[in-house]
């Protein structure tokens, strides 16, 4: 069974959050900082180092105005 992170689906909606990221104007020590994490918190989650569970995404997608959905489909 292929691990979900390394699915074509799963790099799209890493893709779809750097996107959402940069359309936001924001830099990943901001986000980050909303968050209460490190840095490299975003930085392992954008470079597919580190997977992201659905309480996550909803709050990244709050910070970055965008749906869920938006990264899902």
């Amino acid at each position: 069974m292929t691990r979900s992170i390394y699915t074509k689906e799963y790099k799209k909606a890493i893709e779809r959050l750097k996107k959402a990221r940069l359309e936001a104007g924001l830099k990943q020590v901001e986000v980050a900082k909303k968050l209460s994490k490190p840095q490299s918190y975003i930085s392992k989650i954008e470079q597919g180092e580190r997977r992201i569970d659905v309480t996550e995404l909803k709050k990244i997608a709050d910070i970055y105005k965008k749906p869920l959905d938006y990264f899902v489909k």
